[in-house]
């Protein structure tokens, strides 16, 4: 499908996810509703997309509503590679997957959360034809907002933002006059401490760079000669049909086994604020265990 409207303008289109949870004592809507609850929610369902569409940038979400018993969620995608993406991490089972990941780390749950899921848009069901993606995306791309993005959505993308600024938690070591230690690294005024990268990372990285997968390498590149020179584009044109996903899986795949014992989370994090990626620098720190 071209990356052009019916109008002949650049591709976007919009959706409406609607989500519900199926274990009891746990309900989306209700939890939105709550003051202290919203923005937890709604970090959860911003880090979910970002998994599933390819990273940040490729959508906005405009409005989330009450569509009782389900939680509404309005979506407007900006590209056709990263809502077709959306639409086969959706149908995979994927976006589910992500969403009870992100709701039992954030709101720290005690058991696996489970969720029920629908996809609109305009008038269309879309889990009816998830089988034919094209057709999906042309009632997406049809489906084109009828407002801006909501003032509530705006307030809570600033608190998000704010936060990624904000004082460290009480798992991070704050030093802001004292030296960082030489087993440490400092990210948004917090002191880390390094290790090497694990599978983890790679996955979080793989499931949230998106297209920017190469310009991260580049960076890495820079003090990594297994990926300097043609070997970016190389790892582009070898794993053209396999997808974003496993191109930036072998990337980093290949960063660490040139590296060994030096492929340190710091360098990663380090490329990724180079590449002004440091949302995903910021989901890959959250997601680590703490010591």
């Amino acid at each position: 499908m071209a990356d052009k409207t019916v109008d002949g303008g650049p591709w976007t289109g919009c959706a409406v996810m609607f989500l519900q949870s199926l274990c009891p004592g746990v309900n989306l809507l209700s939890l939105y509703k709550d003051p202290q609850g919203k923005f937890i929610i709604f970090k959860v369902i911003k880090l979910t997309l970002t998994d599933s569409a390819g990273g940040l940038g490729t959508f906005e979400i405009l409005k989330v509503h009450d569509a009782d018993p389900f939680l509404g969620v309005e979506v407007k995608f900006v590209n056709v590679a990263a809502c077709r993406q959306f639409l086969e991490s959706y149908s995979s089972g994927a976006v589910r997957q992500y969403l009870c990941q992100h709701a039992c780390r954030l709101l720290a749950l005690p058991q696996e959360l489970t969720v029920e899921t629908q996809l609109k848009a305009g008038t269309h069901i879309l889990d009816r034809c998830l089988d034919k993606l094209d057709l999906c995306l042309q009632h997406i791309n049809l489906s084109q907002p009828e407002r801006l993005r909501d003032e509530e959505i705006d307030e809570l993308e600033q608190q998000l933002q704010s936060q990624a600024r904000g004082p460290a938690s009480q798992s991070v070591i704050t030093q802001e006059e004292s030296p960082v230690p030489s087993n440490c690294f400092k990210f948004q005024n917090r002191v880390f401490e390094d290790r090497m990268l694990t599978a983890a990372d790679v996955q979080s990285f793989s499931n949230g760079v998106g297209r920017q997968w190469k310009h991260v390498g580049r960076a890495l590149g820079k003090n990594c000669r297994a990926l300097k020179g043609p070997a970016i584009d190389n790892l582009a044109y070898e794993y053209e049909r396999e997808g974003l996903y496993e191109q930036a899986y072998q990337l980093l795949s290949r960063f660490i086994q040139a590296e060994g014992r030096a492929a340190k989370l710091s360098r990663l994090v380090k490329a990724l604020e180079d590449c002004k990626l440091t949302s995903l620098a910021e989901n890959i720190l959250d997601l680590q265990p703490r010591e």
